[in-house]
């Protein structure tokens, strides 16, 4: 038996060895696609620090939704700050726009109050408010929580003013006292003077924002002492801690626009200085005063019939060498379009309109218009300029060529009269001999007192009641049966009456006030006696006068 030669023979195509790499590779490449495909984007948030924030354990949220988790921290190139990766989930490419903000939502305790106390428990996440704009993966986190939020409805101003003062980035805006809006930061303008601040208007009172819209600082306490005495004004205690503003918005004869997109609103200091601007044509005038000026101000109001019509600009001293005295010159300012003309007809009113303001004034000091310092509060002692109708007095200027017209003055009648009355009064006080009279009075009181507290005014008194009570038996006693015994008690209240009076002279001091008045009461009682001593004699010569009366004398 033979052994026959193996026969070898080749397979054609792959091998089935490569199968399992193959298939392998297939696994893990889709595996990989759906990885990718599944994995959201990814985006870079800058910080000043990473305080709160933790690898794989802060979240991004937004409206309390979970959309992402931080996965990475690092430090910038330049070491200035921290950088923060930050995996969203599928479908959150639409929140990675160039106007989105970030920050750290975590606790925090200030005067506005306390917010992100859940963020104790739950510890820190990162919020995020979309905003419009071109794709973006890198952004820079926000210090603090913007006051408004893109979903918030309402409209974005700017206001720019010289001085901030206490107005800062939440502090409220009003209207009509209601909380309309809020300050969202301020900033510094190109040329270092302005301060422009970025506001919010909420909904619906950014529908009351025109172009003719005033706004004005009502931030702390608004404490003025001026001619009408003290004024003290406050918006709200918000306004008080954290600074505020407010605004209104006029009703014009004409319709104003609403478009307010491009516009730039002035901040005034107050609600006056906005009534003050109000009036844009002015008129100036000088007038001369003698008497003291002590209370009037810069800034004083100028009144016509008590309406603010203007205010005092300069004051000075001017000394004439000649005469050797001073006079006081007051620059005034007046705004003509306070006081309004009434004119029936068209063409009084398109005369008037022509007219000059200075020839209106010139019209009036004709007729009698004077100038007048007057005390506007006796507490503060503050004085202002009243212009008045004053008929019957003279036009008194100082003939000087001024660079502005003059105006006539008039004393001040009212605040001259009273200084000069409080002059001679204080002049005849001290002409009194204080002193003296003092001494007479304390003399006269000493005096008194001895008399009051003399032992022997009891006994006076007694026997002035005793001599009462024994008129009072006298007159029961008058009849016909005890005639005789009526008339001896009234010889007996006689002779006690007489007993009485020479006690009290003999107790009673000469030339004081109590013997004046004794002896006034000593003549009554004398008058008393003697009216008695009559009757007692009448009843002893015909004791049947007590019924039938007294004879007439020619009577038989």
């Amino acid at each position: 038996m033979s052994v026959s030669d193996p026969h070898v023979s080749k397979r054609s195509g792959p091998s089935l060895v490569w199968l399992i790499p193959v298939i392998t590779l297939i696994v893990g490449g889709w595996l990989m696609v759906k990885t990718l495909s599944e994995q959201g984007p990814r985006a870079t948030i800058s910080f000043k620090t990473a305080e709160g924030i933790e690898v794989g354990k802060t979240k991004v949220k937004y409206k309390n939704v979970d959309i992402g988790i931080v996965e990475g921290v690092r430090f910038s190139d330049d070491l200035s700050h921290v950088l923060v990766s930050a995996e969203f989930n599928q479908g959150s490419e639409s929140f990675l726009r160039r106007n989105t903000r970030f920050w750290v939502v975590k606790p925090q305790l200030g005067l506005r109050g306390v917010s992100g106390l859940s963020t104790l428990i739950s510890g820190a996440y990162i919020e995020i408010d979309p905003g419009p704009g071109a794709p973006q993966l890198h952004f820079v986190g926000l210090e603090k929580q913007p006051v408004v939020t893109a979903g918030e409805a309402g409209k974005r101003i700017t206001l720019v003013t010289e001085k901030l003062a206490s107005v800062d980035t939440g502090s409220p805006i009003y209207y009509q006292g209601m909380e309309a809006g809020e300050v969202l930061g301020h900033e510094l303008g190109t040329d270092h003077k302005s301060v422009f601040i970025h506001a919010f208007i909420k909904d619906p009172f950014d529908q009351l924002i025109r172009g003719n819209t005033h706004f004005w600082n009502v931030s702390g306490m608004d404490v003025t002492v001026g001619a009408d005495g003290f004024k003290m004004e406050m918006e709200s205690v918000a306004s008080l801690v954290f600074g505020g503003i407010a605004f209104e918005t006029p009703r014009p004869m004409e319709p104003v626009s609403d478009d307010i997109e491009n516009l730039v609103f002035s901040l005034f200091e107050d609600y006056n200085t906005i009534r003050e601007f109000s009036y844009t044509k002015k008129i100036n005038f000088m007038m001369f005063f003698d008497s003291s000026v002590r209370g009037l101000n810069l800034g004083a109001p100028v009144e016509f019939k008590g309406i603010k019509i203007g205010s005092v600009l300069d004051i000075r001293l001017e000394f004439e060498p000649d005469s050797t005295s001073f006079r006081v010159p007051v620059l005034i300012e007046i705004e003509p379009e306070r006081i309004a003309t009434r004119d029936i007809e068209t063409e009084t009113e398109e005369a008037n309109e022509q007219e000059s303001p200075y020839t209106v004034i010139n019209t009036l000091v004709e007729r009698g218009l004077r100038a007048q310092l007057r005390t506007g509060s006796l507490l503060t002692g503050q004085l202002y300029i009243e212009l008045d109708m004053h008929p019957h007095t003279e036009i008194e200027l100082s003939g000087e060529q001024t660079p502005v017209p003059e105006l006539p003055t008039i004393a001040a009648a009212n605040f001259d009269a009273i200084t000069a009355s409080i002059e001679r009064f204080v002049a005849k006080l001290d002409e009194v001999a204080i002193e003296e009279i003092g001494a007479e009075l304390l003399q006269t009181l000493r005096g008194a007192n001895k008399v009051v507290n003399n032992p022997e005014i009891p006994t006076i008194i007694t026997d002035l009641q005793e001599s009462l009570s024994s008129f009072r038996s006298i007159m029961h006693k008058v009849d016909e049966s005890n005639l005789k015994e009526a008339i001896n008690a009234g010889h007996l209240a006689l002779d006690k009456l007489e007993e009485t009076l020479t006690l009290t002279n003999r107790v009673l001091k000469p030339n004081s006030p109590l013997q004046y008045n004794v002896i006034k009461l000593t003549g009554e009682l004398e008058e008393t006696a003697r009216s008695i001593r009559q009757l007692v004699e009448t009843l002893e010569r015909n004791p049947q006068a007590l019924i039938f009366g007294k004879e007439i004398e020619g009577e038989e």
